[in-house]
């Protein structure tokens, strides 16, 4: 087991007291037999904490010098916040850095963020979904240098309707076409736990549309906490396991060097 989605004091919106090493700790306080790094890279965000990128350089050497410290597995990986002017940027950092997993998220859609609402201003809650499906679809489609879409519904976490549900009806179009194009291209998403920790109470994605993935032939999928402090890790992976298993998988993917390997789902 391996909790593939956390964020260390290097992502700038996570714990300044967060380190490589307590990260490290707390897995083997859970028993997980190694651990995943996927720091944030939001190329051209509005959002100025965004602005300072990671010194990958330096970031590589310390996670090399702690495995050798604490003999342990520590995997790098990266989430990357997709933008279409940040492609050269995205595909650059991807081919220059050996990481072992990327997350494709959309955290910011037509230059405007979700988190601080203003994507929201003007749009009815069809209208703000609609447009999020949309650039998530032109995502998949214009880029490989990726494996796993993160947190596939994070559209509702920081929306201000009252029903922040998703009915997968109204946007099938859409959300098959994003299926069948990962499935096509052997990517898959991930289960982001993080959701049951905030307005929402659920996992992304929904049961309704890890079932819909399934029922399109999407087998790869993924754990993540979305951790931003270490006692976030592994939240919710027993409940995460069960509704997988519900929706119809048998085993989950775990990476490295961009390669994964299926291991049966388990709890």
């Amino acid at each position: 087991m391996m909790d593939q989605h956390t964020h260390t004091n290097y992502s700038p919106d996570a714990s300044e007291s967060t380190t490589f090493l307590d990260y490290v700790k707390q897995a083997k306080r859970l028993g997980f037999q190694g651990m995943m790094v996927t720091e944030h890279m939001d190329y051209d965000s509005p959002d100025p904490l965004f602005h300072q990128l990671i010194p990958y350089d330096e970031y590589f050497q310390a996670v090399q010098q702690l495995k050798i410290e604490t003999q342990f597995d520590i995997r790098v990986g990266v989430e990357i916040g997709y933008q279409k002017q940040s492609l050269e940027k995205i595909h650059t950092l991807i081919a220059k850095y050996p990481f072992d997993f990327v997350i494709l998220s959309i955290h910011i859609i037509d230059g405007l963020d979700p988190y601080d609402g203003s994507y929201f201003q003007g749009k009815t809650k069809t209208e703000s979904i609609q447009r999020y499906f949309e650039v998530l679809l032109e995502a998949v489609q214009s880029t490989d240098d990726f494996d796993v879409v993160g947190h596939f519904d994070y559209i509702m976490r920081y929306c201000n309707f009252e029903d922040r549900s998703i009915a997968i009806s109204d946007y099938q179009e859409l959300i098959d076409a994003i299926f069948t194009t990962l499935v096509s291209k052997g990517k898959g998403i991930e289960i982001n736990t993080s959701g049951m920790d905030d307005l929402t109470k659920s996992m992304y994605p929904s049961l309704t549309i890890l079932k819909r993935y399934h029922q399109l032939g999407g087998r790869m999928i993924t754990l993540g906490s979305d951790a931003h402090h270490e006692r976030q890790l592994g939240r919710y992976f027993p409940e995460a396991i069960a509704l997988l298993k519900e929706a119809g998988f048998e085993e989950m993917a775990l990476y490295q060097n961009r390669i994964p390997t299926m291991i049966p789902l388990e709890g």
